[in-house]
């Protein structure tokens, strides 16, 4: 199987600070994989890089579907297929979801009907039909999620990248995101997912990647990174080990 993503030698320094470093990895097409460490491990700051939201340093590469994208912006790379959430929603509050879904398909050409059938696709898709005119403020937090996937749906991308879209919900709310993302794989997208609630990236990846310290500690099967010690003792804790169906890590 081809590569969608494949990222070489990923450096980035905040003066003093060097938040990532050397970072490589690569994602094939219609792979789901999970980015995974403690707070501050660069995990964000990754998504940033590859996204052009950041600058890498010197030396990196980051080509998608055979194309270097270092120097595009982001709305460039979005264009080219790659679409991403954020760590925190921010949607339009004022705006309808079909409003705020809209933005996004207008990527794909300004015609007002052509871009409204798009992001009534997307919402359709993630199951926001009935708030489709409800304004985005007045969502609860699991729809607020689900309308930042909408939107990023909405650019018709081949490559999506979820940042935390499973934080702040509940166990039966991220068996939803969870389905969601299975629904996603099945279209033949390939996603790169961060997240801390473990219980979910064991469902949803098949492979997993392990930052600390803006280094790669690990990368490999679900199971085989679960239990590598390097990973317990800088992300999950030595209690782990021992539950490993505990649900979520430590954030």
């Amino acid at each position: 199987m081809a590569d969608a993503l494949v990222v070489r030698d990923l450096s980035k320094r905040f003066g003093g600070l060097l938040a990532v470093q050397s970072f490589s990895f690569s994602v094939a097409e219609n792979e789901t994989m999970a980015l995974i460490g403690p707070n501050g491990a660069g995990k964000t700051t990754s998504f940033h890089l590859i996204t052009g939201y950041h600058r890498p340093d010197p030396g990196s590469s980051v080509v998608a579907f055979g194309r270097e994208l270092v120097g595009l912006k982001p709305h460039d790379i979005c264009a080219f297929g790659l679409a991403r959430t954020f760590q925190v929603a921010r949607p339009f509050g004022h705006m309808t979801v079909l409003a705020n879904v809209m933005t996004g398909a207008f990527l794909r050409g300004r015609k007002l009907e052509a871009a409204r059938e798009r992001a009534r696709e997307a919402i359709a898709f993630v199951g926001l039909e009935a708030r489709a005119h409800t304004p985005a403020r007045d969502l609860t937090t699991i729809d607020q999620r689900r309308l930042e996937m909408a939107r990023a749906l909405a650019t018709e991308p081949r490559l999506l990248m979820f940042d935390e879209v499973m934080a702040g919900l509940n166990p039966s709310e991220i068996d939803q995101a969870v389905a969601l993302i299975g629904k996603l794989s099945g279209r033949g997208l390939t996603i790169i997912i961060i997240e801390h609630v473990m219980r979910a990236i064991m469902a949803v990846a098949s492979r997993i990647v392990v930052l600390d310290h803006g280094q790669k500690i690990a990368e490999g099967e679900p199971k085989e990174v679960m239990s590598d010690p390097d990973v317990i003792r800088a992300y999950l804790g030595s209690g782990y080990a021992a539950k490993p169906a505990a649900g979520e890590a430590p954030c």
